[in-house]
């Protein structure tokens, strides 16, 4: 007897589907039947796993999305040598991630009036990650004596990824893809409030 699919493997594989139909028809088009084809799985298996039907599954299969782009995140800025380095790293990422995602800048341009809904129901998540992602290093920081006084590390980590998550979003005047504005920026006014000047150099 083959054993059952664990339930998490199943989610996953529904996602992906999803993921390749708005790919493929955009957010309007896609069915949960064309989800159904694509991954193999049942109609009421689909269901039973995301009851609230396609709206349901679609806001999963964008939290699906963004924990991937996130993870990719984490996996690039992970061996920086400082917190600095570490924001350069993620931000440059960050915005070459966003703006070379195709099925993202797809659906913004053809679509923006369903995305951008799914998108803001998911943004707590995205600050959350990066907040917590981000206090254990600035808290290396103050253990190393590079945090200036007074600074709570909590609210700091919180603006930082605010700060990030907006910069992503919309850059206005700064070039992203220029390592030597991103290094202006990080270290002259994002961090200066943050950090001891030496850890800015």
């Amino acid at each position: 007897m083959i054993a059952p699919e664990p339930e998490p493997a199943l989610r996953d594989r529904v996602l992906a589907a999803a993921y390749e139909c708005v790919a493929r028809f955009g957010i309007a088009k896609t069915t949960v039947e064309d989800v159904v084809k694509q991954s193999g799985v049942s109609r009421a298996t689909v269901y039973r796993v995301f009851p609230g039907g396609k709206e349901q599954l679609l806001r999963a299969a964008v939290s699906w999305e963004m924990d991937r782009f996130f993870l990719r995140l984490a996996e690039e800025v992970v061996a920086a040598p400082d917190f600095a380095s570490m924001v350069e790293r993620g931000l440059t990422f960050a915005h070459s991630a966003v703006h070379g995602h195709e099925v993202l800048q797809k659906v913004l341009v053809t679509e923006p009036e369903r995305i951008l809904p799914l998108l803001t129901t998911e943004q707590e998540r995205p600050l959350h990650y990066i907040t917590a992602f981000l206090l254990p290093y600035l808290e290396r920081e103050r253990a190393a004596g590079r945090v200036r006084d007074g600074v709570d590390l909590e609210e700091s980590a919180d603006f930082v990824a605010r700060m990030i998550l907006s910069l992503i979003g919309s850059h206005g005047e700064w070039d992203l893809g220029d390592p030597s504005a991103v290094h202006l920026l990080v270290r002259e006014h994002l961090l200066a409030g943050i950090l001891e000047s030496g850890a800015l150099t």
